[in-house]
């Protein structure tokens, strides 16, 4: 969505990457932190049920603290709830956002 898109860029301030990103974020040049985040969150995303403790302790591994890998947790797990949300209501995306963002 492009509202997200907008936040992504604010965060990494990189248009380049950003695009890398969009195009496949595991083919971006992101940091080791960075890209262990997003395979954690893509996990839990789509197989919530094979955490286990090993994913946290790549995480920290990786320099992430209890309450960062409990942010990801918590953000990861907020937009799975949201979108549910959405879907199961059948909310029509605003006619102002694109079909392909």
């Amino acid at each position: 969505m492009t509202h997200h898109r907008r936040g992504l860029r604010r965060l990494l301030k990189d248009d380049a990457l950003l695009a890398e990103v969009e195009a496949d974020w595991r083919a971006a040049a992101l940091s080791a932190p960075r890209a262990a985040m997003l395979t954690f969150a893509v996990k839990l995303t789509h197989n919530p049920g094979s955490m286990d403790h090993h994913d946290t302790e790549r995480l920290r591994q990786q320099g992430f603290s209890d309450r960062d890998i409990l942010d990801i947790v918590e953000v990861t797990a907020y937009y799975a709830y949201a979108n549910r949300i959405a879907d199961g209501l059948g909310i029509a995306t605003e006619s102002w956002i694109p079909d392909d963002q």
